[in-house]
């Protein structure tokens, strides 16, 4: 059976847009608070970001269908691997959304004057499509984790305040810290219940290496710990306390895991850390924007 939009769309994985509009919130929040927020280039902030998302989903919907790696994985099925779209048909949208991605990237540095963002864009994609797209991808090497964490959270996000407002300051690098925590933590998710499967295909993911009970324990850090960080970005900016009226969720999907959940139901898991990590990010920016 052919693929039908809805399966473009679920190829593109909504649910993890939320590490692409949190950080760029973030970002242009704390860009506000220092007296430079210019919404023009928050929006093609937002563009990269998104478009730079999809196509990493795309990417490697393609790579591991083509490698095989998602013939016996429990979550969604994907593009590819299903037989559904021909493997040419999704890179080809996967470098369509690339160069959408560098196109609006390339109009941020113009209007922002900040010419070494066209370093950080070469850096992003060069990670993005590498992450399961090259010869020895690293994604299967478990640095997964770490990449998301720098781009979907030290980047994304100082990127954009720094874009704006042409300066960092220590506590947007601390709010960065929480937000690519939550990109952690939605990519170990997805890691902890392929495990297995994984395993088996040689993919030696973090959750892979680390083993079932300390990835787990790791996921649980993740998904707490940016409430932490909200707590030090307050000495600067007090209403960023605001984030931990996320502290139940967020200690009930670390317990949730922790005591071992697994298989479909991980997938309830993954889209309330997707809420939780978007509900973070507007209500961080919101408390970094008020005076």
């Amino acid at each position: 059976m052919p693929a039908t939009t809805r399966d473009w769309i679920l190829g593109a994985r909504p649910k993890t847009l939320t590490t692409a509009i949190a950080p760029v919130a973030v970002g242009t929040a704390s860009a506000n608070a220092s007296g430079g927020a210019r919404l023009g280039i928050a929006a093609l902030a937002l563009g990269v970001a998104l478009a730079l998302q999809v196509a990493v989903n795309y990417a490697n919907d393609y790579s591991d269908g083509v490698r095989g790696t998602d013939a016996n994985r429990v979550g969604p099925e994907r593009l590819v691997a299903s037989g559904k779209v021909a493997p040419r048909r999704v890179r080809a949208a996967a470098l369509v959304a690339f160069v959408i991605g560098s196109l609006l990237g390339l109009a941020m540095t113009v209007l922002s004057g900040q010419w070494w963002l066209l370093g950080v864009g070469v850096a992003a994609i060069v990670a993005a499509w590498t992450y399961t797209g090259s010869s020895r991808p690293y994604g299967y090497s478990g640095w997964g984790e770490v990449s998301v964490f720098v781009f979907f959270g030290l980047v994304a996000t100082l990127g954009t305040m720094a874009a704006q407002a042409g300066r960092v300051t220590w506590w947007a690098v601390v709010a960065a810290t929480g937000v690519g925590l939550y990109s952690v933590a939605m990519l170990l998710v997805n890691n902890i219940r392929d495990l297995e499967s994984d395993a088996l295909t040689g993919k030696r993911t973090l959750a892979v290496r680390l083993g079932p009970i300390r990835s787990r324990v790791l996921f649980g850090a993740t998904v707490t710990a940016p409430l932490v960080a909200s707590c030090a970005v307050a000495i600067a900016r007090p209403w960023a306390l605001a984030t931990l009226v996320l502290m139940l969720p967020a200690i009930l999907l670390a317990f949730a895991v922790t005591v071992g959940l697994r298989g479909r139901p991980m997938s309830v898991v993954f889209a309330g850390t997707s809420a939780i990590g978007l509900a973070y990010g507007i209500l961080l920016a919101l408390g970094i924007a008020w005076a």
